[in-house]
């Protein structure tokens, strides 16, 4: 059987037990990963709940790294990212939620935002089959 231009199931990325500033270097590390990989991929993101008022650094993980990094690897996520899912906890208000999620401006493919993890993944596997 022929597998070229299919998909894979999509990849689960489980950030949200990590503060936020680890969690997001944690994701571009994983979707860099990817993307190294030259095959079409969705991916559901569970981040953590963003912080309240500006939070320091971390270490390793300055806002300037991350930008970096998202633009090195934002061409494979064009060409290879059939859809990111951002899963925000279910506990928090809707409000905190939207701030984890950024566009398909940013990330350069179909994104979407929810607190239900079984939406994300629902939307996921049909992104995947595109």
């Amino acid at each position: 059987m022929d597998m070229r231009g299919a998909t894979r199931a999509p990849r689960e990325i489980d950030t949200s037990a990590l503060p936020m500033e680890e969690a997001q270097a944690v994701v571009l590390d994983e979707l860099r990963a990817l993307t190294e990989r030259a095959e079409p991929f969705a991916a559901v993101l569970l981040m953590p709940a963003p912080p309240e008022g500006r939070a320091p650094s971390a270490p390793g993980t300055s806002t300037a790294d991350r930008i970096r990094t998202l633009k090195l690897i934002r061409p494979g996520l064009t060409a290879l990212c059939r859809g990111l899912a951002f899963v925000a906890p279910p506990d928090i208000p809707a409000e905190r939620a939207r701030a984890i999620h950024s566009g398909e401006q940013l990330w350069g493919c179909p994104t979407l935002a929810t607190q239900d993890v079984v939406t994300a993944r629902a939307w996921a596997e049909e992104r995947a089959g595109s």
